[in-house]
This record gives structure tokens, C-alpha cells and sequence, in this order.
């Protein structure tokens, strides 16, 4: 494999400090599946080039665990691993260019944001046709590429699937290894090594600030970790945060509408019963509808509470909650926290015996003929001892900007109430399953028009 890097910005040599690489010697790297040599063939103050070479061992891939599980019959000894920009060398990058791929130069660091006139040149290159232009030229990379024959002295047998690819724009080295580093293993359709979670941290780092605005991103994902579809997804939702998240992730099933966001509404709930429950000192506390776990979260982060189960319908909702809770420190939640799926309409003997349950805006996802169910199951069967729900108050609607008369804040919301509405509900509902019930708004409230949403306490008799 053959990578190389030319700088025509005057001074050229400066390419030399960035990369940490002296352009009079010859530097080797070893590397897992075989060396990689780094050279300048030329170095001069007005053109500077740096060349990687990656030499693949081939019987140290045969041998490998790797090779032995699966390919065709000669697969293993006939390919093009030796050869093709690949897995391989997005490696080879990172290890021979690893200082100048994360952004820095002890000696020279005002090199590192600088742009260059930069050409890259990448001698065979596997592509769908067309897809090096749909993933270049939106960087702003001037894009030539030459399809290859498959075999030069037979031009019968046509054009193989690789290409001659030389790339050119005007961006600082690092932004450009990085573009490098991320797709190079996305044109690759047989990476060399495994790919789990830890391969969407590296994605995201090396692709912040231009991966999530890219027009082919979703391609780019879905190959870079080999069409694992989880990790596609999980990859997909990070890539664009709400700006007020907690953990910086999505809400990716949409518990928070749009309407909502410039007021965070979502999150003053969330603290807001975080708040009223860790008050109460309860034992054992159960989220009705946990979604993503983000109460629960809250509620093992900042509390000693001794049981904390989360129930929700949406079994991705729940993997989502899952790997959440997998960032808390194993000592805070070992021994604490279970989740598990559920249905609101049918009664459950796991949600017996809490102190305190939690219907974070959960009711107006029902449709109304299923609410003496869900009362019948949260409030005779179950019968916690405190009960908080929170739902919209449909009378702060026109207060939001661009929202149509009569419209409901989620595509998912069956109904929304006013306050004299709910309170209604919630007085009955207590009167029906001896309960006492308090209420509260929830976020600032509007002279005329009340607080965005609303809360109702139950407390059993």
C-alpha cells in the first residue's frame, strides 16, 4: 500500500515538524500485520512530499484469528489487502502520523491549524463508481480519479473496481489525515480487525466538526463499522446532539418535542422529579415509561436510593437506557438499578412493592380508552406510595413559535390537557384509589396561559 502526502505551501519542509518526521532519514514503523516505511522523496522550501509504504505480511494474516473465521476458498491468499487502500492503512496513519492526525506539534504549534495546499495521491483505491467524488468534493478536496484495468495486458477483460485517486485542497494536515483515517476504512468493504463500541468513540472524535454535516454520512457510518446495524444507530444519534442533553447524546426516540427544545423543557421536568423524589427518602423507586433512562440516571447518579427499576414498551428505548447507565460507575449502580419491558395496560406483579413510581410524561401517549387501564394498574394494583405525573398543559401551546392552532407537540401524543383538565383526572383518579393528590407547574409560568407542563402528586392514604 502507497500513500503520499505533498505540500506546496511555501516553506514547504514544515511538513516535516507536523508529521514528526525529519525528511532526511528514512522512519520505520512496525505495525501488527507488518511494517510501514515513511520517506521524502522530495523536500524542498517550495514542494515537500511524504511517502507512507505499508508492507502487509501475508502469512501472518493467514495465521491470524482473523483469517480463519470465514472467506471464500482462497480468500485468504488471494486478495487485495496487500495492495488496496484499506483498514490496514487508516492504522498505518494513525501510527506513523499519529501526532499530526490528533493535532499537535510541540515545537511548531501554530503550524497545526494552518492551512496548506495539500495533495494526496492514493495509487488503488476500491470505490463504487462515483462515491469518491460524493465523499471528497463536499470537503472541498478537488477530486481526480482514474479507473483501473483489470488486467493491463488483457483490455478485453475490462475495468476493475479500483480506482487512482488524487485528492487536493487547501485545509490544515490534520483535518485532512482525519478525513483520510475515516474513510478509507469506509471504502473498505473487509476491515481487518474487529469492530465494536469503541470503534463509534474513535469515529466520532476523528469525524467532529465535519462527519455530522456530511451529505454521505449515513454511508460513511454504516461501512466504517461494517454494517452493524446497533452501532450504525447508536453512531447516527450521536453524531447530532441536542444542544441541552444530558451526557451530550440524543433523544433519539423522541421524548422531547420540537416545540420544547428552546426551553428545555425536558430537562426541568427531569430534575424536577429527580428533586421531589430524592425528598421523599424512599427505599425503592420505579420509572413508568424510563424511555432512555435518564431519570434513572439522575436518580443513580445523584441518590443513595437502595432499589431503582425502569420500565418501558420500546425495547430499543431500553438498550439506549442500557448503555447510558453503562458510563455510571460500576459501584454506583451494581446491586441498584434493573430494567425491564413492560406494558402500562396489563397488570405486572414487578411493579409491586415500590415506594415511589414516576410517569414522566407517559399519559398522553395512551390512547384516553386506555387510561382506566393504565389507573387500574399503576394505582390499584401496583399502589406505590408516592406517584408523580407529569403531562403537558395544552394551554401554554400558543405561546409556541410556528405552532398551528390546535396542533399537539409530538406526532406521538394521543392528547394533551388543559389544566382544569388534568386536575380532574388526577382528583378522581386519587378519590377512586385512596390517594390524596397535590399539583405543580413545571417550568416558568405565563400569567394567563400557566406553566408548559404540569405535575400532580399522589400519596397513598
Amino acid at each position: 500500500m502507497f500513500l503520499s502526502l505533498t505540500n506546496r505551501t511555501p516553506d514547504a519542509t514544515d511538513l516535516g515538524h507536523l508529521l514528526h518526521k525529519h525528511p532526511a532519514r528514512c522512519h520505520e514503523v512496525d505495525l501488527a500485520f507488518g511494517k510501514g516505511v515513511v520517506f521524502y522523496p522530495k523536500a524542498t522550501a517550495e514542494e515537500c512530499t511524504a511517502v507512507l509504504t505499508v508492507e502487509v505480511d501475508p502469512v501472518g494474516l493467514v495465521r491470524s484469528e482473523g483469517a480463519r473465521n470465514g472467506g471464500w476458498a482462497l480468500g485468504q491468499y488471494v486478495n487485495d489487502r496487500p495492495y488496496a487502500a484499506s483498514s490496514f492503512l487508516s492504522v498505518a496513519i494513525s501510527r506513523a502520523f499519529g501526532t499530526a492526525l490528533n493535532g499537535r506539534c510541540t515545537k511548531r504549534p501554530e503550524l497545526v491549524d494552518r492551512p496548506m495546499d495539500l495533495e494526496v495521491k492514493l495509487p488503488v483505491v476500491q470505490a463504487p463508481e462515483g462515491m469518491l467524488e460524493k465523499l471528497f468534493q463536499p470537503l472541498g478536496y478537488q477530486v481526480a480519479s482514474r479507473r483501473l484495468p483489470l488486467e493491463p495486458a488483457f483490455p478485453a477483460w475490462g475495468e476493475s473496481r479500483y480506482h487512482e485517486l488524487t485528492l487536493r485542497a487547501t485545509v490544515p494536515l490534520h483535518l485532512l489525515l482525519k478525513h483520510l483515517f475515516v474513510l478509507i476504512p469506509a471504502l473498505d468493504r473487509d476491515k481487518h480487525y474487529w469492530v465494536g463500541r469503541e470503534e463509534i468513540d474513535k469515529l466520532l472524535a476523528k469525524g467532529e466538526g465535519w462527519l455530522s454535516a456530511h451529505p454521505e454520512r449515513e454511508w460513511i457510518v454504516r461501512r466504517y463499522l461494517k454494517y452493524q446495524k446497533r452501532l450504525t444507530r447508536e453512531a447516527l444519534e450521536r453524531l447530532a446532539p441536542e444542544p441541552d442533553e444530558e451526557d451530550e447524546e440524543v433523544e433519539s426516540t423522541g421524548t422531547e418535542p420540537e416545540v420544547e427544545k428552546k426551553i428545555s423543557l425536558h430537562e426541568i421536568r427531569l430534575d424536577l422529579v429527580a428533586e421531589c423524589i430524592a425528598a421523599c427518602h424512599p427505599q425503592s423507586v420505579i420509572d413508568l415509561g424510563c424511555g432512555e433512562g435518564k431519570l434513572v440516571s439522575r436518580l443513580l447518579r445523584q441518590t443513595k436510593i437502595p432499589v431503582i427499576h425502569g420500565m418501558d414498551v420500546s425495547s430499543r428505548a431500553l438498550e439506549i437506557a442500557d448503555e447510558r447507565l453503562e458510563k455510571i460507575p460500576a459501584a454506583r449502580r451494581e446491586g441498584r438499578v434493573k430494567l425491564f419491558t413492560g406494558s402500562l395496560i396489563y397488570r405486572d406483579s414487578r411493579l409491586r412493592g415500590h415506594d415511589v413510581a414516576a410517569l414522566v410524561e407517559v399519559i398522553e401517549h395512551l390512547d384516553p380508552d386506555r387510561l382506566e387501564s393504565l389507573e387500574e394498574v399503576v394505582f390499584a394494583a401496583a399502589a406505590p406510595g408516592k406517584v408523580f405525573v407529569t403531562t403537558p398543559n395544552r394551554e401554554y401551546n400558543v405561546l409556541f413559535e410556528g405552532m398551528k392552532p390546535g396542533a399537539l407537540r409530538h406526532g406521538d401524543h394521543r392528547f394533551e390537557w388543559t389544566r382544569a383538565e388534568f386536575r380532574e383526572w388526577a382528583s378522581r383518579v386519587a378519590a377512586d384509589h385512596g390517594y390524596t393528590v397535590g399539583f405543580e407547574p413545571l417550568g416558568e409560568e405565563h400569567a394567563e396561559h400557566g406553566a408548559p407542563s404540569q405535575m400532580a402528586v399522589f400519596e397513598r392514604v
